[in-house]
């Protein structure tokens, strides 16, 4: 564990260089997320891996032009992420293997709501930067990487009700924030 934790924003630039090790930070970070986040959408676990990985694809494609707005490249991804799943349902569609595409992937972009989920995102990765080394660690692990309690201990040398406790605080500390960002 490093005491300066590369961002984003540093991975992305150095990726869009060309740094295969830069982009391979990237993919470690988020591709469990992106996975869960497919499986969601195309509901099939063999779909939900290529899409992950054609995620990634046009992530390397499309990096150097990308201008990343926030700290975090996690809801950019979730958008491409979107944007491939509709392709795969689109293409099971044609070859026959369901009957209708899934609705609940919508046609049209609400805008309006993509402001406000990216107001709220912002918010709470503004609240996360401002946790300390190890709850942001903790963090990190569990709710974007998908760690265990006791993975994530034996990962940061610390106990494993250490994590369950500090998590469950800063789970609190987010919901609340999110919770004020959401109120008119």
């Amino acid at each position: 564990m490093t005491d300066d934790v590369i961002d984003d924003r540093a991975l992305v630039a150095r990726a869009a260089g060309g740094s295969e090790a830069a982009f391979r930070s990237l993919y470690r970070a988020y591709v469990r997320p992106v996975y869960w986040i497919a499986y969601g959408l195309v509901h099939d676990e063999a779909d939900a891996e290529d899409v992950a990985q054609e995620t990634f694809v046009v992530a390397w494609r499309k990096l150097p032009k990308l201008t990343l707005e926030g700290t975090s490249l996690l809801p950019w991804l979730a958008t491409v992420c979107r944007l491939q799943a509709q392709n795969r349902l689109r293409s099971r569609h044609r070859r026959g293997t369901t009957a209708e595409l899934d609705e609940r992937i919508p046609a049209l972009v609400d805008v309006e709501n993509q402001v406000v989920e990216a107001e709220t995102v912002a918010t709470i990765l503004a609240t996360v930067d401002g946790l300390g080394e190890l709850d942001r660690e903790i963090f990190r692990l569990c709710a974007a990487e998908g760690y265990g309690y006791q993975a994530a201990a034996d990962s940061l040398g610390v106990s494993h009700g250490t994590v369950r406790n500090r998590l469950s605080r800063i789970r609190s500390r987010v919901r609340a924030t999110a919770m004020e960002t959401e109120t008119p």
